[in-house]
This record gives structure tokens, C-alpha cells and sequence, in this order.
């Protein structure tokens, strides 16, 4: 970094206040506080949407907001915002009226053993670097915001992005309120349990941004690979997400012949080897995986007589993920019809590809070179709010690497150095959008 010998005042356009090793300590530590909000034993960290671990980070994170400065606030579906409001203005709601807020952050909520980098450190970022901008330029001549989605992972319950399909409109609460947990629980239930819905005096949900833009570790191996810093995303891939249900006929293990059996799992273990056929047919950057399996009665001596797996299929334009279902669904129903089985098929994710803004990714290019920082276009094949987000408003997404491409492990790392990279490239994005443009 260049060092100044004169502070600069606040909101000179041109002038850069160096990021002092602080900033590098304070990072880590808020990452590993945030971290023992659901730690568990076992390693990792859990925090699923509405559970305690869950409730007791975002009041934690609405504290740190306001000890630093920021107006932090929940809206009903429980995002946490944390507000640097721009000059002459002082109320969370100042900014109502165009310019709309840019906006950074990331989600809160995590997988089951998780790691402490997901969807965590857009959001200490986030709060530090307002923190950051705030002490060195006062307040910001357009009013930027940092946030804590509520949901991204679908951890819980059989849908995603709920933070940022709530804050877009493009999804309500009565058409998820029936979902249930694993334990029986409705989503209505768990959001009124945690303190938040429409009728607790809470802010809407909805919110018109002026852009949005997500700091995220990478979870893949393309920037270690590459020996890159800082990946700038050129499109999210889309995703179809399904549960397939194949239903035969429970029969005695010892007296069926294999002929005359209608055998559930022999059918989906069929229908997994063709998945794979298919997706390797199809190549990169197409992916197409079977997380879960099961089977009933799930007994060792009887022929299953229902068998039941997930489907994850991605890519990054529409037309081959249509494509490849099509030709999944077909292979599907040979099969079943050649075991004489019945096919369900429940499709409950649906997302397209998403290009991201390119007028902020040149900026974010530019920023890079600036700092003599290495960077890469790449897209991103892990979903994320940013391809929610990206229809409503400019949007982009910055990532960091993952050591050794792990994430969503107890083990997901990212060095102290990467974490700075894409710190120092977030608040000079910050900087020009709040206090330039």
C-alpha cells in the first residue's frame, strides 16, 4: 500500500488512506468471534435459519454494527442492515428516495458443519470496511449499507436464497410459510419463534438497492490453481435441484427371482450411473451430483420397494441445463419402465444463469491493477444472493481463495493475506461508489 504522509479530508475522490495491519488483526478476530455463534464440538460451525446459534449472531452482529459506528436494523424477514447514512442524512430510512443505497454483505446462516469463512466474511468485511471508510472520509456523499442476509444455504428447509428472495419481492412468506424442517417445524412457525414476520413493527423486507456487491471466499480451486488473488465473477452458474422418487415393490429377499422383482433401488442406482454418463458426455462446466439416497423399508432382507435421491445439476448458460434434464428425465423413465417402477419427480430449486454487472467488474479490474493485486474472471459454479440480486439491481460478486478448493467443512480455509486482498479491493469499491460517484 502507498503510504501518505498528510491525512487526506474527507471525501477527497483521488486521495487513499493506507489499510494499517488493524484492519488484517481485527478481520481474523471478528471471523473467529463470529465463528463460536453455533460452533460445534466437533469442529465446524451450524447455524441454520431461525435457530438459536442463528438468532444469537444476528443480535451479536446488530451490537457490532453499532458499536461501529453503523444504524443497524432487522426487517421482518430477519436481514440485518447496518447503515452509513450519506451527508445531512441520519435515519435508516433517509435513503428512500434515489439514489438508491449500494449495498454489501453476505449470508449469515450456514450448512451442518460448516466452515468460518462462508458467507461470514462478506460480512465482517462489510461492517469493517464502512467502519474503515467512515473514520478516515466522514460520511459518504451516497448512503452505503452493509448486510446480514438471513438465509442462503437452504439448510433447513427445502429452499434457498430466502434473504434476498424476500428483500427482491421475487418471493413471500405465504408461499413458504407450509415448508417444514426435518424435525416437523413450518417455516412459520420458526420465523415467529425467532421474533420476526410481517407483524412484529419490523421494517418490509423489500428494499430497492443501488447496486450490490458480495465479497465471498471462492470454494472451488481455480484461483489457488491459477495463483490468483482476487476472482472477479463473470456469470453464477444456474441450478435445478430435484427429488426424485422411484417406487417399486417390497418383496422377500430369499424367494423373489431377480426377474419378477420390481426392485426401487436397483431402478435409482440405474438412474445415478446414468447421471453420470450424462454429465460426462456433456463436459465442463456442466456438474450433475446425488448428494442423498435412501431407501424403504431399509431393510437388508427385503426389496425396496421405494427409493428416494437428491439431484443437483448446474451450469452456466440455460439451454444446456435444459437439455441435460431432458435427456436425465428420459433415462429416467426407460429405467423405470424397464423395472416396471412408477417415477416421481419434484423439482424444488430452479435458478438461471446469471451474468453479472460488467460496468463493476471493469471497476473492480481496475482496482486490482491499481493495487498490483492478481485477478481473474472466472465464473462461479456455487450459487449465491448475487444471482438474485443481479435483476433488480447491478450487481457483482468478488471472491478470494479457498485453500485447496474446501468449503462447507470445518477444514474450509483462506490466508490471512487473500482475506486482506479482498478486503482492501471491497472498501476501494466502497470508496469510489459512496464518496466519488
Amino acid at each position: 500500500m502507498t503510504e501518505f504522509d498528510v491525512q487526506p479530508q474527507p471525501g477527497s475522490p483521488e486521495d487513499y488512506v493506507p489499510l494499517p495491519e488493524l484492519e488484517l488483526v481485527e478481520l481474523q478476530a471478528m471471523l473467529d468471534w463470529l465463528s463460536t455463534y453455533g460452533a460445534d464440538p466437533q469442529g465446524g460451525v451450524t447455524r441454520l435459519l431461525y435457530d438459536n446459534a442463528w438468532s444469537e449472531a444476528q443480535h451479536a452482529l446488530a451490537k457490532q454494527m453499532a458499536d461501529k459506528g453503523l444504524v443497524p436494523a432487522f426487517d421482518h424477514s430477519g436481514n440485518l442492515y447496518g447503515t452509513l447514512s450519506s451527508e445531512g442524512s441520519t435515519s435508516f430510512d433517509a435513503d428512500r428516495e434515489a439514489p438508491y443505497p449500494i449495498v454489501t454483505g453476505s449470508h449469515i446462516d450456514s450448512v451442518v458443519h460448516g466452515g468460518k469463512y462462508d458467507g461470514a466474511y462478506g460480512i465482517v468485511a462489510g461492517i469493517l470496511a464502512l467502519e474503515y471508510l467512515h473514520k478516515h472520509f466522514g460520511r459518504p456523499k451516497r448512503t452505503l449499507k452493509v448486510v446480514s442476509l438471513c438465509e442462503e444455504e437452504g439448510s433447513r428447509f427445502p429452499f434457498a436464497y430466502w434473504g434476498s428472495r424476500s428483500i427482491t419481492g421475487v418471493t413471500t412468506l405465504e408461499e413458504v410459510q407450509h415448508l417444514l424442517d426435518q424435525q416437523g417445524v413450518s417455516f412459520s412457525q420458526a420465523i415467529l419463534g425467532a421474533g420476526f414476520g410481517p407483524d412484529r413493527g419490523l421494517e418490509p423486507a423489500v428494499q430497492t438497492y443501488g447496486a450490490f456487491i458480495e465479497l465471498h471466499i471462492e470454494q472451488g480451486q481455480v484461483l489457488e490453481r491459477h495463483s490468483r488473488s482476487i476472482g472477479i465473477v463473470s456469470d453464477i452458474v444456474g441450478q435445478r435441484r430435484y427429488n426424485i422418487t422411484v417406487i417399486g415393490e417390497a418383496n422377500h429377499a430369499g424367494t423373489t427371482p431377480m426377474l419378477w422383482r420390481k426392485d426401487a433401488l436397483a431402478g435409482a442406482a440405474d438412474m445415478i450411473v446414468a447421471i453420470r454418463r450424462i454429465a460426462l458426455q456433456t463436459g465442463e462446466p456442466f456438474v450433475a451430483t446425488v448428494g442423498r439416497i435412501a431407501a424403504e423399508p431399509g431393510v437388508g432382507n427385503v426389496v425396496a420397494a421405494k427409493a428416494t435421491f437428491s439431484l443437483d445439476i448446474r451450469h452456466v448458460r440455460q439451454e444446456i441445463l435444459d437439455r441435460c434434464w431432458q435427456d436425465m428425465l428420459q433415462a429416467f423413465r426407460r429405467i423405470a419402465a424397464e423395472y416396471q417402477l412408477r417415477l416421481e419427480c419434484e423439482e424444488h430449486l430452479s435458478v438461471t444463469p446469471t451474468p453479472m454487472n460488467e460496468k463493476i467488474q471493469q471497476d473492480i479490474q481496475e482496482i486490482c491493477e491499481r493495487e498490483q493485486i492478481s485477478y481473474l474472471h472466472m465464473p462461479s459454479g456455487a450459487g449465491h444472493d448475487s444471482q438474485i440480486f443481479q435483476p433488480a439491481c447491478p450487481t457483482a460478486m468478488i471472491f478470494v481463495p479457498s485453500q485447496q478448493g474446501i468449503s462447507h467443512n470445518p477444514r474450509e480455509f483462506t490466508t490471512e493475506t487473500d482475506l486482506m486482498n479482498g478486503f482492501r479491493v471491497l472498501v476501494r469499491l466502497l470508496y469510489k461508489y459512496g464518496y466519488e460517484d
